[in-house]
């Protein structure tokens, strides 16, 4: 069973050398997962991931979450976490200020779905995103504008205007992308690397550039 999972030309040293390293991470899952809300199954957690306010997480079967990725999970809807899903290296989910300040909504994840590395998921507002989605490394997705109307005052001072994201199922959002706060991916869509999506991408596109805009259909 163990051997099937390792296809090609995986050496016996090193799937020994993985399934070592996972060990270690389902150690420390076994301890992490105590201090959730809900855990469905298998939790392994990477060296050095930050877990804040764990016990509004909820999360399915098989969560993994690899090193150095940080979680604050202080939210009015919590953060909600399907079946088999991946947070990458370095990764960031983030609804509010860890250091005080409103609280943000929310975030939910459904199944076979990953953050890839570097990813900063600002749920302050909700974000949606489907079962099957691939996020890849460095993307960022915002639920908030900051509000600049008037001059005679700060921005800062002016607060944020919270809006809802969602991304459907079966997208994927390569690298480097940004997703910004009211905009709807539609199922089965591509946005091409170094992206920004402004407005809604309707279902089985593909679309790139700043802006993006749609340039072809998957269908």
């Amino acid at each position: 069973m163990i051997k099937s999972r390792f296809k090609g030309t995986w050496s016996g040293s090193n799937i020994f050398i993985t399934l070592c390293r996972l060990s270690v991470f389902f150690l420390r899952g076994c301890y992490e997962r105590i201090f959730f809300s809900k855990a469905g199954g298998l939790v392994l957690i990477g060296k050095n991931v930050s877990i804040r306010y764990a016990k509004y997480l909820e999360a399915g079967r098989d969560l993994i979450v690899e090193d150095y990725a940080e979680i604050n999970c202080l939210a009015e809807k919590k953060i909600i976490l399907g079946d088999r899903v991946t947070i990458g290296k370095f990764a960031i989910i983030r609804p509010g200020n860890i250091y005080g300040g409103e609280i943000g909504v929310g975030l939910k994840i459904g199944n076979n779905s990953n953050i890839g590395p570097y990813g900063y998921i600002g749920c302050s507002g909700y974000i949606e995103i489907g079962n099957n989605v691939m996020i890849s490394p460095r993307v960022s997705i915002y639920a908030e504008n900051h509000i600049f109307d008037r001059a005679d005052i700060t921005m800062k001072e002016q607060g944020v205007q919270r809006q809802f994201v969602k991304i459907e199922d079966d997208c994927w959002i390569a690298a480097n992308s940004v997703i910004l706060a009211g905009v709807t991916i539609g199922k089965g869509s591509v946005i091409a690397a170094g992206s920004v999506v402004t407005k809604d991408i309707p279902p089985y596109s593909i679309a790139a550039g700043v802006p993006a805009k749609v340039i072809s259909s998957r269908k």
